[in-house]
């Protein structure tokens, strides 16, 4: 088998499409596949080239990843990290993409991974001018998310809608990362839909000890994107609320960064920021923390069926998880047993922390989310499902 990847983030970026790629990669050139993958030279995520050119990859070569795949590089615009400059880098290095894909070998399929909207024309393109079959990955919930975010007004937005629907009904297969987008999918009219899910190669990620049970103060870490989904307000009100009972460390980037920077400091909220970290430092990140954030908003219908792709590294490390989401997240929070689920307000995350802080006996996970996520988010378990989809498409099987 050959595959061919559009993404528009691959490593040495750090990213959801990374990481979840980066995992199915690894499976499938373990299995003696082939593996193409087309992606815009490293710039996220401050919208520029921050790494050596031999790092970061130049404009229509090709190097070879970690895992022998291919990766050929295309073009992008150097933007500011906003919602429109994004938008207008995504549009030019997807339609770069085309005639980059033209140039690797002819594949047994393509899949173009989801969130990034004009990627997503760009392998239908794609897929229908190397007259392959074509799969979808979609790792958010378009387009309704689309329609939460008011990403797009008028009648562009009905437009946008009827293009993504119209694509995601002519794939030969649409996969999703929760089984809940799945259904929304089936009951409208889709067929060709199938799940696997994110997850982590539990291998890789050690297991911490157990919190102390005597401390002066709780450590809550946030360690992710700061944009528009997570409603990050609402933990710096509440460890406002606290005072010096409880440190906020927030790690990461995004679009709302200096947003919250602002309200901190005009809340004079006990928070610390830092710049995203990678590697040996997250875990240092993590070992220092009691209980860690995983959030998504509670005002947007979407989320119901999103799982934040941070949540199955947080559970494998074995520390608390303080769970502002609703759906399917809150439901593996509570499957896993590792943690509290509350909701998007101040006071009542302000409440669970003071709860904790004076109970550090609920701290204790003893193990049970590295338990689940072995059981239902293992990345190589998930890699076979994949291979045995992508075959199946391959092959002009059915597929389910």
């Amino acid at each position: 088998m050959r595959v061919l990847l559009l993404t528009h983030s691959y490593a040495p970026e750090h990213s959801p499409p990374q990481r979840r790629w980066t995992q199915l990669i690894q499976t499938f050139r373990a299995a003696g596949w082939d593996v193409d993958v087309v992606a815009p030279v490293a710039h996220a995520p401050h919208g520029r080239r921050t790494l050596p050119k031999r790092e970061a990859g130049r404009p229509f070569r090709s190097g070879t990843g970690a895992y022998g795949e291919i990766v050929r590089r295309v073009p992008y615009l150097w933007h500011k990290t906003t919602r429109i400059g994004r938008l207008i880098d995504h549009l030019f290095s997807a339609g770069m993409t085309i005639p980059t894909a033209a140039m690797c070998r002819r594949p047994d399929v393509v899949i173009v991974t989801v969130p990034s909207l004009p990627i997503l024309g760009a392998g239908y393109v794609v897929a229908r001018m190397l007259r392959r079959p074509l799969v979808v990955d979609m790792r958010d919930a378009w387009p309704d998310i689309a329609r939460d975010a008011r990403l797009i007004q008028g009648s562009a937005k009905s437009l946008t809608e009827r293009v993504i629907i119209a694509i995601q009904d002519r794939a030969d297969l649409v996969v999703t990362v929760t089984y809940g987008f799945a259904r929304t999918l089936r009951d409208r009219g889709l067929k060709n839909v199938a799940t696997v899910t994110n997850g982590v190669d539990i291998d890789r990620l050690q297991e911490l000890d157990p919190v102390p049970l005597e401390k002066s103060r709780l450590d809550v870490l946030y360690l992710g994107n700061h944009g528009e989904s997570q409603h990050l307000d609402i933990p710096i009100r509440a460890a406002a609320l606290m005072g010096d009972r409880v440190r906020l460390t927030m790690v990461g980037h995004g679009v709302k960064r200096n947003e919250l920077k602002a309200l901190a400091a005009a809340l004079n909220a006990p928070v610390e920021f830092h710049d995203p970290a990678y590697g040996p430092e997250v875990m240092e990140y993590y070992r220092s923390a009691d209980s860690c954030i995983v959030a998504l908003r509670d005002d947007w219908k979407s989320f119901e069926t999103t799982v934040p792709s941070k949540t199955y590294e947080v559970l494998s490390v074995g520390r608390h998880v303080t769970g502002m989401v609703r759906g399917e997240a809150k439901k593996i929070l509570e499957d896993a047993d590792a943690g509290h689920v509350v909701p998007s307000d101040p006071k009542a995350l302000a409440d669970l922390w003071r709860t904790l802080a004076d109970d550090r006996l609920q701290l204790q996970v003893n193990g049970h989310g590295r338990l689940w996520v072995q059981h239902n988010a293992d990345a190589h378990t998930l890699g076979q499902s994949y291979i045995n989809l992508l075959a199946e498409v391959a092959g002009g099987g059915p597929h389910r």
